[in-house]
């Protein structure tokens, strides 16, 4: 834990780059702010701060997914008025500077079970693993209970699969592995896969763990 010196500037950063944030504890002027994946598991940081700074970029959030109470015009939004970010990306949703021609982003709307595995596939296609990604948290997050290890599973693979191609081997290889323990944890109550192999997927998975540094991982991958 740290005192950053600019705290504001680290969470823009982090945000920006598709990162989450949470209000851990508030005492007194100081905040203290947690740093997540984009997938909303692993702590990777946190920081304590009493810049008043900090507290107005907050707005009075608890994260970075809670709405904005007191300067809703400050934020990106799309035609339908909700929060969005609208900085261009590029195709492993890397920030790319305002005005850029990145990728055309995907919606935040869930698809039905089939569309979702068909748009993802083509996302993958196009070699864009991180938009696949998003496709699939979005299901994920409307899914019910019971098949929420599959496509939680699904959006953390195609997560290692963006640091792999970004050249982040610890943090695929930390992805991967959570993605294998939620697929196999669904694959074992039999629940539908939706015309994906799951067990052709979990052996893909142990074969990347055991040759991380082999060829490309959006190459002769199962999804």
């Amino acid at each position: 834990m740290d005192r950053d010196p600019d705290v504001v500037a680290v969470l823009r950063r982090w945000e920006d780059a598709g990162g989450l944030w949470r209000v851990l504890t508030r005492e007194g002027s100081g905040v203290t702010v947690g740093l997540y994946r984009c997938d909303g598991g692993e702590e990777t940081d946190r920081f304590v701060a009493d810049d008043p700074r900090v507290e107005q970029y907050l707005d009075g959030r608890d994260s970075s997914e809670d709405e904005p109470r007191s300067r809703p015009g400050d934020r990106d939004r799309d035609p339908e008025g909700r929060a969005r970010q609208a900085r261009p990306r590029d195709r492993l949703g890397r920030p790319l500077p305002y005005g850029s021609q990145g990728v055309e982003p995907v919606s935040e709307e869930p698809l039905p079970p089939l569309a979702t595995v068909a748009a993802a596939r083509g996302l993958l296609g196009e070699g864009r693993p991180f938009s696949a990604h998003e496709v699939y948290e979005a299901r994920w997050k409307a899914a019910p209970a019971e098949e929420r290890e599959l496509w939680q599973g699904l959006a953390q693979l195609c997560v290692a699969m963006t640091h792999a191609e970004r050249g982040n081997q610890i943090g695929a290889l930390r992805l991967l592995g959570r993605a294998r323990r939620r697929l196999e944890t669904y694959a074992a109550t039999g629940g539908p896969a939706y015309g994906l192999d799951l067990g052709r997927v979990l052996a893909w998975i142990q074969d990347r763990e055991g040759d991380p540094d082999g060829s490309s991982w959006l190459m002769h991958h199962p999804l």
